[in-house]
């Protein structure tokens, strides 16, 4: 890393370096939560590596060997979009329920067109940590007198083709540009006596991310008003 340099400015990949080193040292009980939470607020505060640097020199990397961040930058940096578009044929290529329900989310890829149907049921499909086979999908969804649920990450492009009788498709997350690289969702089928809703939703370890920030940011806001006492 950087003790010679410790002014260069830390990026929020290099961040979430150290934070990740945090969550596996709480996992292992190293760190108590009253101790994780404040390094980890100290993470999200930090504007260069010479901040970054103490908040893990405590703690053992891989192989019980103290815990040494790399602040290189990478080609590509883990989770970024262009890791995500992997090809392939994805993990299944369609799901049903008939009088019951399904539901794919977690780590799965989605392929390039995904078939869902449901009849008196219901069906979820979350797309927050999925891989994609293409920079386009379509997930054609029908629905009869049921219902299914999309939910897709922030940044993804959301377009709705689907035909609604005495139903309807959610079209409130069109018009959204999607961030350079992302894929495009595109949501087409019929539904009839039912509905097909689209959401666009951070997952639960996004929200704890932005909850601490705000949180840093107000810390740091305080000692600014206090003139930096």
């Amino acid at each position: 890393m950087t003790d010679d340099a410790p002014e260069l400015r830390a990026s929020d990949a290099d961040r979430e370096q150290v934070a990740e080193i945090l969550r596996d040292a709480l996992a292992e009980g190293r760190l108590d939560m009253a101790e994780f939470e404040e390094r980890l607020e100290a993470t999200y505060q930090a504007r260069t590596y010479g901040e970054l640097t103490p908040i893990t020199r405590d703690l053992p990397g891989p192989g019980g060997a103290p815990s040494v961040v790399s602040f290189t930058k990478a080609p590509a940096e883990t989770g970024s979009w262009a890791s995500r578009i992997v090809g392939g044929e994805g993990s299944s290529t369609g799901a049903f329920a008939v009088m019951g329900g399904f539901q794919r989310k977690g780590r799965w890829t989605v392929p390039r067109k995904f078939t869902c149907f449901a009849f008196w049921g219901g069906g979820e499909l979350d797309l927050r940590e999925a891989n994609f086979a293409d920079r386009e999908v379509v997930i054609n969804c029908v629905a009869i007198m049921g219902g299914m649920q999309v939910t897709v990450p922030p940044g993804v492009e959301v377009v709705v083709r689907g035909i609604g009788i005495m139903g309807g498709f959610d079209h409130s997350e069109e018009g959204v540009p999607g961030e350079p690289g992302a894929p495009r969702v595109v949501i087409t089928g019929f539904a009839f006596w039912g509905g097909v809703g689209v959401e666009r939703k951070l997952t639960r370890a996004d929200r704890e991310r932005r909850r601490l920030e705000r949180k840093a940011a107000r810390h740091e806001l305080h000692r600014r008003e206090r003139g930096g006492d």
